[in-house]
């Protein structure tokens, strides 16, 4: 199925084509005879199926549909116009014994109802008219009783199918029955009262004319005339097609300018590309043309008018599906509300049955990890195999934690798809039951590995330690840069990197996410959010969270893994100034973790210190992004760190509801977050 906006781009490219279908150069062109359009070519006459004569045949004319202007009257004096036209023709004769066809020619014309509808003489008059004409014919056949000079010239007509100049265009290197397009140019310059004609197989101009005959047109143009082009085929065949042209006028012309420079703006006949015809420069002779021209433009306008308020509609409800789909703005009731989502990337909606069949009615012997907000079960779903549930507390399904609950469940399901994160498999709310269902991860939190269970700790190497680093900031990088919607932790801590069995990192705990449309959403002051410890100091000082949050903590995590301590020990000295102050000192290297007993690289691990450091630079402006603190971990860009750490006044805020919570205490404010651990200590 297309997207919605696919739809849009078609309704708008279908309604856009038959508004402008009305301004197209085709329908400022009026074919008569044979003539048809074809592959944006103007087809005049085509082949025959026999070679016999067709006396009767009609011939093939495109003219401008409204007549154009050549004589203009200022200061008591007439003045005839300056012209140009330019254009590419094709002429491809039937094989012999066939004939070949007549040719084409330029026509200027008073009145086209005056022209002959039989066949032959290029579909020129063969005799004087009382509305004389002018034509620059480019002849295929041979008529001496009409004084032509052999079957391959050009010749200018003024009022007669008998030329008053013709030249041999065989002796120009030009054959007209070759099949090859040609590019013609016709000028007259009412100044010089000559016409110049020029021929050659390529679209440049050449230096020099081929024709150029003293011609006064003023004696033979009317105020309004029709401008186009005929062709017929007389006793042969051929097909005679014109494949680009244009028409220009000009009132006044400098003695040395080039007409091929002048604005594209008083092109009248451009097919088959428009540039914009101006009315100022169609000269309608009556008021039924005029009020044609109204009617289209009314119609243009009105099909603009409908375009728009249909496109509007669309986009209106485009928006607001898609706004509905990235968010989840229902909250679970005590009525049994439950969240519906659409797609087959969403996890699955599970019944609460199962869940309590999987867990054993709760059992507390499957607890694995408990916090403030929720409580965490071990248990083996039949379609989801072994998974960690979730369950939140009943009491706070109104409080805030309700929130981070359907904070959490709406960031999972948005985007969230990277191998360094933790996978959501499903859902459940029935009732006042609030359950979140998570892949299971064997080797639970980093923070119990690194804090609790010392067996294991010493078995943290340190490339494993490094390798959690760089899945945790793999996952940054994605939430920051990559996500469809950018998205803001706001609690990365060991607590909330979990690991799997081969001690892969994966960041979860989606509760104080907040989602943005990228850098360029506007982020308002909230209560600030998280942990003690990893808070940057400029998010508690204004309670605006930013990428550069998120690298703070990310670099406290770093230091923590890096040396083993808590962020803020039981004397309450936060590792970030211990660090700073090993720095400092010119020690660093004497804050890796003992339980690593040196078995490790020395640069490695300064490598790995430093890269937190510049992580919790009090400047966040000075912070890299996370994209930059991997290849600082991975060695591929060095931290540039002051020689001791600067000093930054933030003024305090809150002081009194500043209680510090670690991951294992129990104290709750409006800093910390629940505890959320996957398996037990």
């Amino acid at each position: 199925m297309m997207p919605p906006f696919i739809h849009l781009l078609l309704l708008f490219s279908i309604i856009t084509f038959i508004c402008a279908s009305s301004s197209s150069p085709t329908k400022n062109l009026t074919l008569l005879g044979s003539a048809h359009f074809k592959n944006n070519s103007i087809i005049l006459t085509q082949q025959l199926a026999t070679c016999n004569s067709h006396p009767n045949s009609p011939t093939g004319r495109v003219l401008h549909s409204y007549p154009i202007r050549f004589l203009r009257s200022s200061s008591n004096a007439t003045a005839t116009v300056s012209f140009s036209t330019r254009f590419s023709a094709t002429i491809i004769p039937s094989p012999p014994p066939c004939l070949p066809g007549e040719g084409i020619a330029f026509l200027i014309v008073s009145d086209p109802n005056s022209l002959p509808h039989s066949d032959g003489y290029l579909g020129l008059p063969d005799s004087p008219l009382l509305d004389p004409f002018f034509a620059v014919e480019f002849d295929t056949t041979f008529n001496q009783a009409l004084g032509d000079i052999n079957d391959n010239h050009v010749g200018v007509d003024v009022g007669s199918i008998i030329s008053v100049a013709s030249i041999d265009l065989m002796s120009k290197g030009i054959d007209l029955k070759s099949g090859k397009t040609i590019t013609a140019w016709i000028e007259y310059r009412d100044s010089e009262k000559i016409i110049r004609v020029w021929v050659h197989y390529t679209e440049t101009k050449p230096e020099n004319s081929i024709l150029a005959v003293p011609v006064d047109l003023s004696k033979i143009l009317k105020e309004f005339m029709y401008v186009g082009f005929s062709a017929s085929n007389g006793r042969g065949s051929a097909i005679h097609s014109i494949e680009k042209l244009q028409f220009h006028t000009f009132e006044s012309l400098s003695p040395n300018m080039q007409l091929e420079t002048v604005s594209s703006r008083n092109c009248l006949i451009c097919y088959p590309e428009d540039p914009g015809l101006e009315e100022s420069e169609l000269g309608m002779p009556n008021k039924h043309h005029r009020d044609n021209r109204l009617i289209e433009l009314a119609l243009g306008l009105g099909c603009l008018i409908v375009l728009l308020i249909i496109l509007a509609s669309c986009l209106m409800v485009y928006c607001i599906c898609l706004t509905k789909r990235r968010t989840i703005k229902q909250r679970c009731n005590e009525q049994g509300q439950m969240y519906r989502f659409q797609g087959t990337r969403m996890p699955k909606k599970l019944k609460l049955t199962e869940i309590k069949s999987a867990t054993k009615g709760f059992d507390q012997n499957r607890i694995i990890g408990e916090g403030a907000s929720s409580i965490v079960y071990e248990a083996n779903l039949p379609s989801c195999g072994n998974v960690a549930v979730k369950r939140f507390s009943k009491v706070n399904q109104s409080s805030s934690f309700g929130n981070q609950f359907a904070t959490e469940l709406e960031t999972m399901v948005g985007c969230l798809r990277h191998k360094n994160l933790v996978k959501l498999q499903g859902w459940c709310c029935e009732g006042n039951e609030l359950v979140l269902v998570y892949e299971y991860m064997p080797n639970g939190s980093l923070d119990r590995i690194l804090h609790r269970r010392m067996n294991v700790n010493r078995s943290l190497t340190f490339d494993k330690r490094l390798n959690i680093l760089l899945g945790v900031s793999s996952a940054l990088v994605y939430l920051h840069e990559e996500c469809e919607r950018q998205i803001i932790h706001r609690d990365v801590k060991t607590c909330n990197i979990m690991l799997d069995a081969e001690f892969n990192a994966k960041l979860g705990d989606f509760g104080l996410a907040e989602v943005y449309e990228h850098s360029s959403t506007r982020r308002d002051a909230t209560l600030p959010a998280g942990t003690m410890g990893y808070l940057a100091p400029e998010y508690v000082y204004s309670g605006v969270p930013t990428v550069k949050t998120d690298v703070y903590s990310f670099g406290v995590v770093v230091l923590e893994v890096a040396s083993g301590q808590r962020p803020v020990n039981e004397d309450g000295v936060m590792v970030t100034d211990w660090v700073w102050d090993l720095w400092e000192k010119r020690v660093l290297i004497a804050a890796a973790d003992p339980n690593l007993m040196g078995k490790f690289d020395k640069v490695d691990m300064e490598r790995m210190l430093m890269a937190g450091l510049i992580c919790v630079h009090p400047n966040h402006q000075r912070r890299p992004t996370m994209k930059e603190a991997a290849l600082m971990l991975r060695g591929r860009l060095v931290a540039d760190l002051p020689a001791r750490k600067p000093a930054v006044m933030i003024q305090s805020v809150r002081s009194t509801e500043m209680v510090g919570r670690i991951c294992g205490e129990d104290a709750e404010t409006p800093w910390s977050t629940p505890r959320t651990h996957f398996s037990r200590a």
